[in-house]
């Protein structure tokens, strides 16, 4: 059994202060997806190049204090791939690939963060251009091989998958052609939302981001905008699924999928 989370850190210096190794050390993930890095590689010599025991991979952003992902892993990756061969979004550091291939088994792990648009128009445009560039990286992945991509989508699909979405329709990650995407992606058969796979009918607990903003934490008045999103025959090894919330490393909080895989070589 493969334990997978994915986490956006919103700075990992933060996350580290706020208790993150402690809690890594005692889950046991076998990969631990990170996304909001908010550091450089100097910032991560030494001090956060490892966590609990995990070898970490990154891809940072050129701008410092900006984005950047990373998978720690117990596994020896076999091939770690950075980018999605565009430059506006690679600079960005938004997408990295770990592969783990033996003769019985082609598998990917990868570790996104989709951009937000909620700052205004302009990076609202941005990350319609990210979806429209994404979109066939992620056909060709899921060709010939096993793979799990792990992030912040930064995508609230369904009515089911926010708080309030009546009041967020006109809003950045509840808008009618961000949805579209989702549904079309989830609709082409070589992806599956893992969570939503096994917990059908959830709602509330299945919610991973929460505003700073009045009582949000608080009244739950969440969004859940961070998947793993599987291949099909992948999917279907996932066995149970969990949202920690009894502690805030940031305003995201941890979803942990258990896959029933084993590499063999």
């Amino acid at each position: 059994m493969w334990r997978i989370t994915t986490l956006n850190l919103n700075g990992i210096r933060s996350a580290v202060a706020k208790g993150l190794p402690d809690w890594v050390a005692a889950t046991a993930p076998d990969l631990l997806c990170v996304q909001e890095l908010k550091a450089q590689a100097a910032d991560m010599a030494g001090r956060y190049d490892t966590l609990a025991g995990l070898r970490g991979y990154f891809h940072f952003a050129k701008k410092k204090g900006y984005s950047g992902v990373g998978i720690y892993t117990r596994h020896e990756p076999s091939d770690v791939i950075t980018g999605i061969g565009v430059p506006e979004f690679d600079d960005e550091g938004r997408w990295i690939e770990l592969r783990f291939d033996t003769p019985a088994r082609r598998l990917s792990v990868v570790s996104v963060y989709f951009p937000s648009g909620s700052s205004g128009e302009e990076r609202q445009q941005a990350k319609f251009r990210f979806l429209d560039q994404v979109a066939p990286v992620l056909a060709r992945l899921a060709q010939g091989r096993e793979a799990l991509v792990c992030g912040d989508i930064n995508i609230a699909h369904t009515e089911r998958d926010l708080k309030n979405w009546r009041s967020n329709q006109k809003n950045s990650g509840f808008l009618p052609e961000e949805r579209a995407w989702m549904t079309r992606l989830l609709g082409s058969g070589a992806w599956v939302d893992v969570y939503r796979r096994l917990y059908p009918d959830a709602e509330g607990e299945g919610y991973t981001w929460w505003s700073h903003r009045g009582q949000a934490w608080a009244n739950n008045v969440g969004w859940r905008i961070d998947y793993q999103l599987a291949t099909s025959a992948l999917a279907e090894r996932a066995r149970s699924a969990q949202v920690y919330k009894a502690q805030r490393f940031s305003d995201h909080a941890p979803l942990t999928v258990g896959y029933e895989l084993a590499l063999s070589r």
